[in-house]
């Protein structure tokens, strides 16, 4: 298992680890987003399903040889 991290990149992480933790315990808690702010995730993901439901508009031009 060794050698997948560094001592530096496994303290960078540890450190990140606890103020992902620590900050929320510290910082004041922040005003909800306005409502139509809440509705982009939604139109977002909205249209990546319809992109990935719609097939093909035309049918690609390829020729494929084999040697």
């Amino acid at each position: 298992m060794g050698g997948y991290f560094s001592a530096r990149s496994a303290v960078a992480l540890v450190l990140l680890t606890v103020s992902i933790l620590v900050l929320p315990l510290v910082l004041p808690p922040l005003p909800p987003p306005p409502p139509p702010l809440l509705l982009v995730p939604v139109v977002i993901m909205s249209l990546l399903v319809l992109l990935a439901m719609s097939g093909p508009t035309q049918i690609p031009n390829v020729a494929i040889t084999s040697i």
